[in-house]
């Protein structure tokens, strides 16, 4: 399973990089998980959106479903073979308007995922955990079922006992770090500090630091990450178009 970043910045993109969205590849299954702003442009540089087999979304905030608009219309539009004759879009139903607007006439459908139970999508197994945000979201936890190599992605969540057990031993946790060690007041997005505390007590191989704040140094960020989640599990900020093998 390889996971290469689209975009990274949470809330707006920024210095030429889009928000939320990554692809997620199992063999010759394609996943995009997530579709901020800016998606549709760095996922062609990987590959045709037109092979791609799904799309999952974690919630309906529009710094991770800003591109779904183009990308409806582009199955609809383009030229081209298609990995799917209709391009599967799974999302939650807890906000029925949004969920609604997932279905585009003979090009895009609308599927709803269970978050109590484990969505199967080709060569992949997806577990859930609702976070803690102002509105609906939910944390999957991707498993490529033959390898069993395991990526658990916290979405957009503020720091809450239940993650710990959700991201227990995965290969990778990617973690909403929109925060700063030093961050005050409302914090609907982890910190630096507690997304390195989260992979320290969840004995993950691999912090990968996402939905990014678009000032300070970065560098710190991670530092900061680093620091809490110890010496022995590597920390990275994510950059756009790298790619990484889970």
């Amino acid at each position: 399973m390889k996971l290469t970043v689209l975009g990274c910045y949470g809330g707006y993109p920024h210095n030429g990089i889009g928000t939320s969205s990554y692809l997620i590849t199992s063999g010759d299954y394609h996943l995009l998980l997530d579709c901020g702003s800016g998606a549709l442009l760095a996922l062609e540089k990987q590959l045709s959106p037109l092979q791609l087999n799904a799309v999952l979304l974690t919630h309906y905030h529009h710094d991770h479903t800003a591109d779904l608009g183009v990308l409806q219309y582009e199955w609809q539009l383009a030229q081209g073979a298609k990995a799917e004759p209709i391009l599967p879009i799974y999302g939650h139903t807890a906000d029925p308007l949004n969920f609604g607007s997932l279905t585009w006439p003979d090009s895009t459908v609308g599927r709803a995922y269970n978050p109590a139970e484990t969505l199967k999508l080709g060569p992949l197994s997806v577990d859930f955990i609702p976070t803690h945000h102002p509105v609906p979201a939910y944390a999957p936890r991707i498993t490529e079922t033959v390898t069993g190599a395991t990526l658990a992605f916290t979405a957009d969540t503020a720091a809450f006992d239940g993650l710990t057990d959700w991201a227990q031993g995965a290969d990778v946790l990617l973690a909403d770090t929109n925060f700063y060690a030093d961050h005050q007041g409302t914090a609907w997005h982890l910190t630096s500090t507690q997304a390195g505390e989260l992979a320290q007590q969840a004995g993950v191989k691999r912090l990968l630091l996402t939905h990014l704040p678009q000032t300070g140094d970065l560098t710190q960020l991670a530092r900061e990450a680093q620091t809490a989640a110890g010496n022995t599990i590597p920390v990275e900020v994510v950059q756009p178009q790298s790619i990484y093998k889970i």
